[in-house]
């Protein structure tokens, strides 16, 4: 295979002015960069991948750090990223994170100069000592779908699930429903995830203005879950007529509950989930949408601004969530209100 020294005799050049050419750098006269890349093309040159990131001190390396891949939000979110990285020559490399422990590995070992350009911290608050180091440290980290002083000094791209919340509960007392279920994961967790908490009270604190008490069941993430949840409220003393879930995922489970006892939706049961995952489309679940997709799209953008030049100010992009009406929410039946 022909060598950069081999395309450097054949233009009759040095090895610093053939790599200028190879970069696309400047000090080159026009007639040198074409015997240049006339050499190339005869010589059959493929520049190494390793030898030209060394030359431009940089990896050409993006690492995404998630927790459970597995799941559609994480899963849109990398869409979104990959749409923006794709094509910028960077190479995308994927970190899973399923314990806390993980987490601080991750967290302490990546971010070095010497292993990757840049950062994306996806719906993972970074624990205090560790923001520190990140906000100061050599390689710029955007945080995606984290909240309040977790991200205090570094990029990020958030929603808002509280004012999520409160469309949830202003949408189903529009609709007419009086008695209102809340499913969704526990608020406890090892990570300090946020949103079904602030959803929760986004949620209740709109209807306890309207004079609306919420049953609240919660649980470990999933659609069995849910579903075992969801039959626990339609079972009870007072059975609601609507049911907000946390997740579209545990949405898909409070829909499974109500086939199993026979309730028809929307006519017996109103559903409404949260994220707007690729799914929801099709069964026609009504849903917040929290912009997943674009949400992975901006905090790629914002990473490679960032990688040309550190902000003075670290940008705040926040992005407004939309109610999506579909085939799964209704007035209530009469008598059920």
């Amino acid at each position: 295979m022909a060598t950069i020294n081999d395309v450097a005799a054949r233009a009759g050049v040095s090895r610093t002015t053939t790599s200028r050419v190879l970069n696309n750098r400047p000090k080159v006269d026009a007639e040198t960069r074409r015997r240049v890349q006339h050499a190339i093309q005869e010589l059959g040159y493929v520049p190494s991948p390793t030898a030209r990131r060394l030359s431009l001190g940089r990896t050409w390396t993006v690492d995404v750090v998630a927790s459970y891949l597995t799941r559609p939000q994480a899963i849109e979110r990398l869409r979104g990223a990959e749409s923006v990285l794709g094509d910028t020559g960077f190479d995308l490399v994927v970190h899973n994170v399923e314990s806390p422990e993980r987490r601080e590995r991750y967290l302490r070992e990546l971010p070095v100069s010497n292993r990757t350009d840049g950062v994306l911290l996806v719906s993972l608050p970074p624990t205090s000592d560790n923001l520190r180091r990140l906000a100061v440290g050599p390689v710029p980290v955007v945080v995606i779908d984290v909240h309040g002083q977790a991200v205090e000094g570094l990029p990020v791209v958030r929603g808002d699930d509280v004012a999520g919340g409160g469309i949830a509960g202003r949408y189903l007392f529009t609709l007419g429903h009086r008695a209102i279920g809340f499913v969704a994961d526990s608020f406890e967790s090892p990570y300090g995830f946020t949103s079904s908490r602030d959803r929760y009270a986004g949620f209740t604190d709109v209807l306890r203005e309207l004079g609306v008490e919420v049953e609240a069941a919660l649980g470990a993430h999933g659609s069995r879950s849910a579903r075992d949840l969801a039959l626990r409220l339609l079972t009870g003393p007072r059975p609601p007529t609507a049911i907000f879930a946390a997740s579209d995922t545990q949405a898909l489970g409070v829909m499974s509950a109500a086939r199993d006892l026979g309730l028809r939706v929307p006519a017996d049961l109103t559903v409404v989930g949260y994220d707007d995952i690729p799914i929801a489309e099709p069964i026609g679940l009504t849903t917040i949408r929290q912009h997943l997709f674009e949400s992975g799209r901006i905090g790629a953008e914002l990473l490679l601004a960032e990688i040309k030049e550190r902000s003075a100010i670290p940008p705040v992009v926040s992005l407004d969530p939309e109610l999506v009406v579909r085939a799964t929410s209704a007035s209530p039946k009469e008598g059920r209100a």
